[in-house]
């Protein structure tokens, strides 16, 4: 097989995450991230993509490019997620708790508390909880209840105590559930220091106090994950936005594609849930363990396990902007790039707020997919329209699961006087750019940031991801070119710098592989060194293929989706492929064409995917620093010669650490770290 199905990569991807909880020499906290984090996973895996598949499969969708039809993919994925399930419970119970037992962090069960502790949950049950809680029966006036998406449910098997002579002939059976709240915290500290309770096991306690006159036999748990892709026929809507709203709300009660239940469920209940929710077995993940590995990544959030993390590694300020009284002087001076989270997202920030506040500037234009909850950008941008400047805001309202985020910050800064655009028709728009028009001695500038990762405080301290600054004439007119074309009628004839999708970047690409293999044929110097989260489309798949018979060596660092096979004889032996999983989330896109020995590199808000060649507004913009070149190639090498937290792909599509064997431990993500700090302790020095 020379395509390898996509979600069966993604979950070799998860898998990866997994190793990293598995990992002993990764700190304590950050192993039950890791593991909370293959769980956020892989919800959201089945929320959309298998969803998908489901769909496809009922509307008679033939197979994809792996050869698989949709009904062996969702047979494959489930073998493969029934065996993942156990290993993360396997590692739970048999690594990472017994571990947080030696550091005298216990989690306890109702039945073993001793009396001051059960004084204590009995208490938070009569005062907190029982006021919260709802039972739901389940009979023929009441149908079974639609239980929102990813919560925590209890099975109540309930007699009621009906049979007046002793006998159990009258008693009948019935079914009810108690929805676990979500408005208060799942674990639960015991207030002398000495465990952690989870909320369900003081439910189960107190259970029978929800049912008076009925016996409960027995209790078991259950959570559903449901549908929640948006499909929304655009053509059709009047307005974009308040479909949006409407289709978040009924993203809760989408059709069940997965069910979670607590071992040891009886097969009655079991047998009625099937029913209920109209469920295959096969879709039924029985877990050994408290239901929902999420509630680790806040339980990882307490202040107190500090020492059980990673060492913090602050941000340090970009260099460029040291000492400078205006980030437009340093970017005038010459062109800037900035990797976060190693140096701080301050500096787009800052670039944005002078902007705001200056004098000179007549207009800013900005992209938004992903922001923050506390946005410091979306501030800036609604202090510039206070401040008079003519401000316009493409803000892309369907990113995924930030939907409603981003239509309560459209909101705000259309109330502020911003122009707010929803983008194209049909595209997403995913590219990041921030254009800034001023009016200076000389005439108008333009001055621009672009880059690989979204305008997000938040995540630009996890994710890996580079910026670039320019105010070149030539990117500053494609950037009004874009932006035209997001805003309005105009239809782009020709770039000077940029090539984007869905016009040009497709064929952009296609021409540069092209022209290395050209190299290759006549002896001149080739090969490709990329940078991508995800590599699923199969024309760029074929064409990388065709380079590697042609003689074209390749070095791909894929984070996630690889569905090209590297390795393999009379097809991809001049490819490497490798993965790095580490603290950071690997986030940027680089791509590196030797060019008959004349370099030629590119950022890119781009991964080589279907949607984001065809069906999204993207860039891909070059680097033409000589100086900048050889720091975004430096760092690619780095990525390559990490030995500890890198995965270089096996002809069978698995996995394997290359090693340190003897060698000297490179981890790039700290190398990259300490890169950033030693230019930033030059520049204090100038």
């Amino acid at each position: 097989m020379t395509f390898t199905n996509r979600e069966l990569s993604w979950l070799e991807f998860n898998e990866r995450v997994l190793e990293e909880a598995r990992d002993a020499e990764n700190p304590l906290m950050e192993r039950l991230k890791f593991l909370a984090i293959t769980a956020s996973n892989l919800d959201e895996f089945f929320m959309v993509r298998v969803s998908s598949i489901w769909e496809q499969e009922s509307a008679g969708i033939g197979p994809d490019p792996s050869g698989l039809l949709p009904i062996e993919q969702l047979g494959a994925i489930g073998a493969r997620v029934h065996a993942m399930t156990q290993s993360q419970y396997e590692c739970l119970n048999s690594s990472i708790l017994p571990a947080l037992g030696r550091e005298n962090i216990f989690f306890l069960k109702y039945g073993g508390l001793s009396e001051k502790q059960r004084a204590f949950a009995d208490e938070y049950f009569e005062v907190t909880l029982f006021p919260v809680l709802t039972p739901m029966a389940i009979d023929q006036s009441r149908p079974f209840p639609v239980l929102n998406n990813r919560t925590v449910n209890l099975l109540a098997e309930l007699e009621d105590g009906a049979g007046g002579d002793g006998s159990d002939s009258q008693k009948s059976v019935s079914y009810a559930v108690v929805q676990v709240p979500t408005v208060l915290p799942r674990i639960l500290q015991m207030p002398d220091g000495s465990g952690f309770i989870l909320l369900e096991e003081i439910i189960v306690a107190h259970i029978g106090k929800l049912f008076e006159g009925n016996e409960v036999v027995r209790v078991s748990m259950l959570r559903l994950t449901r549908n929640s892709d948006l499909v929304l026929d655009e053509e059709e809507m009047d307005d974009l936005m308040n479909e949006m709203e409407r289709s978040i709300k009924r993203r809760r009660w989408g059709d069940p594609v997965r069910m979670e239940i607590s071992r040891g469920m009886c097969e009655s209940a079991l047998s009625f849930l099937e029913k209920a929710l109209d469920l295959d077995k096969t879709e039924i993940y029985e877990v050994d363990g408290p239901l929902d590995l999420c509630i680790w990544m806040s339980f990882y959030s307490r202040r107190e396990f500090a020492r059980l993390k990673y060492k913090p590694m602050p941000p340090v300020p970009a260099a460029a902007f040291v000492n400078r009284a205006s980030v437009f002087d340093a970017i005038r001076e010459r062109d800037v790039l900035v990797r976060h989270p190693y140096v701080s997202f301050d500096c787009v920030e800052r670039f944005v707020f002078e902007a705001a506040r200056d004098p000179k500037v007549l207009a800013i234009k900005q992209t938004l997919y992903r922001v923050s909850g506390q946005s410091p950008i979306v501030g800036a941008l609604m202090e510039a329209s206070e401040n008079g400047k003519q401000v316009t805001v493409v803000v892309e309202l369907r990113a995924r699961f930030d939907e409603e985020n981003n239509i309560n910050w459209a909101k705000k800064l259309e109330q502020s006087g911003c122009h707010v655009v929803y983008g194209l028709v049909g595209l997403k728009t995913h590219c990041k750019i921030c254009l800034v028009v001023r009016r200076e001695d000389d005439g108008i500038r333009r001055y621009v940031h672009m880059g690989t990762g979204n305008y997000n405080d938040a995540t630009a301290k996890i994710y890996a991801d580079t910026g670039y600054f320019t105010c070149k004439e030539a990117f500053g007119r494609d950037g009004s070119t874009l932006f035209n074309a997001l805003t309005g009628y105009s239809k782009v004839t020709n770039w000077q710098k940029i090539a984007a999708a869905p016009l040009t970047l497709r064929a952009g690409f296609i021409r540069l592989i092209r022209n290395e293999v050209k190299n290759a044929t006549e002896g001149k110097p080739a090969g490709i060194s990329a940078k991508m989260n995800s590599l699923s489309d199969p024309e760029m798949v074929k064409l990388l293929y065709e380079a590697s018979c042609g003689g074209v060596k390749m070095k791909l660092l894929v984070r996630g989706i690889c569905c090209l096979r590297a390795g393999l004889s009379g097809e991809s032996e001049n490819i490497e492929v490798s993965s790095i999983v580490d603290r950071f989330l690997e986030h940027d896109r680089i791509y590196v064409f030797e060019n008959g020995g004349n370099p030629r590199v590119f950022l890119s808000s781009a991964d080589m995917m279907p949607r984001n060649l065809d069906r999204r507004v993207e860039t891909l913009f070059p680097i033409e620093d000589a100086a900048l070149k050889k720091s975004l190639i430096d760092e690619l090498e780095l990525s390559f010669s990490d030995n500890v937290k890198r995965r270089v792909m096996q002809q069978d599509g698995s996995y394997k650490k290359p090693g340190a064997d003897g060698r000297v431990k490179i981890r790039s993500q700290y190398k990259a770290y300490e890169n950033a700090a030693g230019d930033y302790e030059e520049a204090v020095k100038e």
